[in-house]
């Protein structure tokens, strides 16, 4: 009876219910062929994982999966050579096996043992990976029963990438190997490694030691009066990056390096202005979005860009290199007599002409090496090299556009597949951009777009989700950002799109989150945190809530307590909307079918201060601009909290449906962020108001930013990190919209709102 209230009340929440029946097999990415029969097999430390002698790739798998399951279930197992005693784990490379692809292997477990054979090592890689999710299906140690499945299987794609940005924040070379770590865990087999841009140089050149000297370090932007903290960042030398090369291609993973040109060269001319349009040295920059720096298109330039490839083809033995042609704005190659001269000589006729002759320069040099050239989709503009490989970002239209001209190409659209937005709109997230893009928006991603025919779908490679770290600038904030989005990544990059299932994805994933938790990564639980929900308004007025629960999956048992004390499987289970009276503290959890957390517990206060305050988060924009971005204090913080969710173009935010009946004040919690944006032609929407002190003020307007004025708040002249404004406020009855701009000059700081609270009469400061 208390399974089926269970059941039940999952269905009337609105959350999904467990599957019932077998548990499943707690595999991600599901295989391409799985089925369950038989008896299963126990796995001990008496096991044995047995390789075929003198196959040193086979054995090479085996070390790894006798080390993956130690260091997980403190399982140890022996690796030896020879025939199998019975009750053992086999790890058998075959070329005559019946698998078509490279990467594919066969998996059995029977009543006698694990039988993993693969054409080739990655397969037999992959294998082993699946073998290792087999024998951790929840959190435990020591012996482990393992269901009695048998398995063909293979990738969808050739490409499952990842990028990661290493230029904007620097990850230490044993953070690098972390996520190449779990790369391989999920069966993807690219990382696209991110390594110049504007803000930094993270690869050594021998050739061009100034590129690293000066071009790997930034001073932060300052802040008021204030200088930022002394120089970030850091570089790669080239037997780190040889290292982390190896131990990729050890976990069969390709690292394809990324040298951004002809744009996003500032790190670069700042090292060696010569190679920048006008002369000048620019420091590296502090601010994030598109600046303005170009390589010029002498001839010295493209040699010099070729010998940094030279070193760059010794390092990665990678097919692709990556030459990046996005964002190069071509103002100064419009600016510059010697650029437009040129041009003549070519016989070129505008900028983007001449961006698509700079990037075959590039292509036929790394052709003529036995390379390939990979772009951002902005290299389509004006015509590329018919060997090169178009990279979507901007949507999917570019990689539509290139596979029916010819091209392969890897879909990687921003916002779908961009790890730097934000998971969910709860109020405890922490920096990214926005819209959030879910767990399940990722899992739903098709990467082949539906306007191409049979044949011209065969140029999709596959796709890649992209890491920027403008915003991320620790581990932490990265590991926050990809997990557990890189699970729904590679189930959509690796199993057949016909045995793709959301809710059995959900049934697995617990299992998956209990992994994470055994290596100490810090995923995040947005997709399964409950969120308490109230009509603010109407609990003002009537002394009491009705309390709505739900989280983003729509799964889990949520348990809630009202008491204050931690919820758990023994508390009232979440069926339909409850009252409460006020005061009081809801606290709520997400428990999977066998009880354990889906996320951490979260707790909304329900009182009238905090029911007439909205954080930053529950701010909307003012109309005219949708751009919202949440942000550290500082550029190079490396806490998860505070952010501040701003608007680069329009410092104004939005307090909706405000009850003002007997409120006389206003109090707002504020923080002065650095205005480090470079926006290029964006530039000129960037929205100025007329203020009446040099410093400006926060104003406070009555239904709309152009409605009567409530409140004029001045800013402090000194501009301190964080500070509270509080004024009065003109008494007004009934619901109202509040505006709230700051009038602040916009070559200043950007001032964040940290909270926004009404203060009643009672309550206001004399």
């Amino acid at each position: 009876m208390k399974k089926t209230r269970y059941v039940l009340a999952l269905a009337l929440g609105g959350l999904s219910a467990f599957a019932h029946g077998a548990a499943p097999v707690n595999l991600i990415p599901m295989p391409a062929q799985l089925s369950v029969s038989g008896q299963g097999f126990t796995v001990t430390p008496q096991t044995t994982i047995f390789v075929d002698p003198g196959d040193p790739a086979a054995r090479r798998t085996a070390e790894y999966l006798a080390s993956l399951t130690a260091h997980t279930r403190h399982l140890q197992m022996q690796v030896k050579a020879g025939d199998a005693d019975a009750g053992a784990i086999v790890l058998k490379l075959d070329p005559k096996a019946p698998i078509t692809s490279p990467e594919g292997y066969t998996l059995d477990v029977y009543s006698a043992g694990i039988r993993i054979v693969a054409r080739d090592e990655a397969g037999l890689f992959y294998g082993a990976v699946t073998a290792w999710q087999l024998m951790t299906p929840s959190p435990g140690t020591g012996d482990v029963r393992v269901e009695p499945v048998h398995i063909r299987d293979e990738p969808r794609f050739a490409w499952r990438g990842m990028m990661l940005d290493s230029a904007r924040h620097f990850q230490t070379p044993a953070e690098v190997r972390t996520v190449i770590d779990q790369m391989a865990q999920h069966k993807l087999n690219t990382l696209h490694w991110h390594l110049t841009d504007d803000q930094g140089w993270r690869i050594e050149i021998k050739r061009y030691p100034e590129l690293t000297r000066i071009g790997a370090w930034r001073t932060p932007p300052t802040l008021g009066k204030k200088a930022g903290a002394g120089r970030y960042g850091g570089f790669y030398t080239q037997d780190d990056i040889r290292a982390i090369v190896a131990y990729a291609a050890e976990r069969h993973i390709t690292v394809v390096p990324e040298i951004d040109m002809p744009g996003h060269a500032q790190a670069a001319v700042a090292s060696y202005p010569e190679l920048g349009v006008t002369g000048t040295r620019p420091p590296v920059s502090p601010d994030w979005g598109v600046n303005p720096y170009l390589y010029n298109v002498d001839d010295n330039t493209v040699h010099f860009l070729q010998n940094v490839l030279d070193e760059v083809m010794a390092l990665f033995p990678s097919t692709y290199i990556h030459v990046g042609g996005d964002e190069a704005v071509k103002d100064q190659w419009k600016a510059s007599a010697a650029v437009q001269a040129r041009m003549h000589a070519l016989g070129i006729k505008n900028e983007d002409a001449l961006q698509t002759w700079f990037i075959d320069q590039m292509g036929g040099y790394l052709t003529a090496h036995g390379r390939r050239l990979i772009g951002w989709d902005e290299i389509l503009e004006g015509g590329i090299p018919a060997s090169a490989t178009v990279m979507s970002w901007r949507g999917t239209q570019g990689a539509i556009d290139a596979a029916k001209q010819g091209h392969d190409v890897v879909l990687s659209p921003a916002p779908q597949l961009y790890l730097d937005q934000m998971q969910s709109d709860l109020p405890d997230e922490t920096t990214g951009r926005l819209p959030s893009m879910s767990l399940k928006s990722y899992y739903d991603f098709e990467a082949v777009p539906k306007a191409l025919n049979a044949a011209q779908a065969k140029h999709v490679l596959g796709m890649q989700a992209n890491m920027w770290t403008e915003h991320m600038p620790t581990l932490r904030h990265v590991e926050h950002a990809v997990f557990p989005r890189m699970d729904a990544l590679s189930e959509a990059a690796w199993t057949p799109a016909k045995e793709r299932d959301w809710h059995g994805f959900l049934d697995r994933l617990p299992s998956q989150l209990a992994r994470y938790r055994m290596q100490d990564i810090a995923y995040a639980d947005s997709a399964f945190a409950p969120s308490i929900e109230v009509d603010r308004n109407a609990a003002i007025a009537s002394g009491h809530a009705n309390v709505t629960l739900s989280n983003q999956a729509k799964y889990g048992g949520v348990h809630y307590t009202t008491d204050g004390s931690e919820p758990n499987a023994s508390s009232p289970l979440y069926v339909r909307p409850f009252a409460v009276n006020l005061p009081t503290t809801i606290k709520a959890v997400a428990l999977a079918a066998d009880g354990t957390p889906l996320a951490d517990v979260r707790t909304r206060v329900l009182d009238l201060p905090s029911l007439r305050t909205r954080g930053t988060g529950e701010l909307e924009n003012c109309p005219g601009s949708d751009f919202r971005l949440r942000v550290q204090p500082t550029p190079d913080a490396t806490s998860m909290a505070p952010t501040y969710l701003i608007n680069v173009f329009d410092n104004c935010r939005m307090y909706r449906a405000a009850k003002l009946d007997g409120m006389a004040a206003i109090r707002v919690d504020t923080a002065t962020l650095p205005r480090n944006y470079q926006l290029a032609h964006d530039a000129k929407l960037v929205k100025a108001y007329t203020s009446a002190t040099p410093q400006g003020e926060l104003v406070v307007r009555m239904d709309s930013c152009k409605g009567k004025p409530l409140a004029s708040l001045p800013l402090p002249t000194d501009q301190p990190a964080t500070f509270t404004l509080q004024g009065a406020m003109a008494k007004q009855a009934g619901t109202h919209d509040l505006c709230l701009v700051f009038t602040s000059p916009i070559t200043g700081p950007i001032y964040g709102v940290g909270a926004v609270t009404l203060v009643p009469a009672e309550k206001a400061a004399p």
